[in-house]
């Protein structure tokens, strides 16, 4: 029971983490690259890859954090 909660907090962490990273930074990048290059696969690819990164390192952060304020236990 503890680690089916252990792992929800984490997904629900992950997913907030990755909304978060594509809307804010979506614009962005179809402004930097231009409509034309943001249509082609391997630009959206290699968003999508750093934004996996970025929110899978984040959601271990906070993790680790929220164990070691003794909130989450495993």
């Amino acid at each position: 029971m503890e680690k089916s909660w252990l792992i929800g907090i984490a997904i629900t962490i992950f997913l907030i983490i990755n909304f978060l990273y594509y809307k804010s930074l979506n614009g962005y990048v179809k402004k930097e690259f231009g409509e034309k290059m943001w249509k082609t696969w391997t630009s959206k690819m290699y968003f999508w890859q750093s934004a996996l990164y970025t929110s899978a390192a984040i959601t271990v952060l906070i993790i680790f954090l929220l164990k070691w304020a003794r909130i989450l236990t495993f």
